[in-house]
């Protein structure tokens, strides 16, 4: 199964990739896991975008999309990939498409997580993470058994810079100018599926999964 997800910040999409990479057990690539690896093991293109970060700049769609055609070439993603955060921009969306058919990993569906903006303002504002094993926790939602430990490493949670509320604000503008029309651009292909990110996470990836294996679109 080869899976995009889309979806605003906050609507959910690296808890549901994690579990549909359980459930098909394939991998959950992110652009942040992407970039970090890469660099780490120094491959051509990692040296690159190493670079062009810390000298401060953005990381171009050319750049992008060739890790992501160099990271679905590992063993581990043969059998398929689910894509958290990429593509983010129309060129990289038509640029993906092609890579993706020329390598023979076509797109099976993409997933577009919806949840309205007052419910992402209090989803990210109440958001706490993990520094050490990206675990996310919620003040309200998704409390850890010890208020402000990782239940998985004992870390103490922080509350990331860009989950205030004038920082998401900014993000979510970003997502509806760049991101937002990709879903046009899916719907188009007859690769859209629409989910409801209102629902539990567990409620969520069995909605999900229901229609991926009915092959709604």
């Amino acid at each position: 199964m080869n899976i995009i997800l889309l979806g605003p910040p906050g609507a959910g999409k690296g808890t549901q990739a994690k579990k549909l990479a359980e459930h098909y057990h394939i991998p959950h690539i992110s652009t942040g896991d992407m970039f970090r690896a890469a660099i780490k093991a120094g491959t051509p293109l990692g040296k690159i975008a190493a670079e062009v970060i810390n000298g401060g700049n953005l990381v171009s769609d050319e750049i992008t999309v060739g890790l992501v055609k160099e990271r679905l070439h590992q063993p581990d993603a043969q059998n398929g990939y689910i894509l958290d955060g990429f593509p983010r921009t129309l060129p990289q969306a038509e640029a993906f498409t092609e890579i993706a058919a020329e390598i023979g990993m076509p797109i099976d569906a993409v997933v577009n997580i919806a949840v309205d903006n007052d419910t992402l303002y209090r989803r990210i504002t109440g958001r706490r993470v993990c520094p050490k094993c990206g675990t996310i926790y919620h003040i309200e939602t998704l409390k850890p058994r010890v208020e402000g430990i990782c239940d998985k490493c004992g870390t103490a949670l922080v509350h990331r810079d860009d989950d205030t509320l004038e920082a998401f604000k900014v993000r979510l503008e970003v997502y509806y100018n760049d991101t937002y029309p990709l879903e046009q651009y899916y719907r188009d292909k007859d690769l859209l599926i629409d989910v409801n990110g209102l629902l539990t996470p567990d409620q969520l990836v069995s909605e999900i999964a229901t229609l991926l294996s009915e092959g709604k679109k």
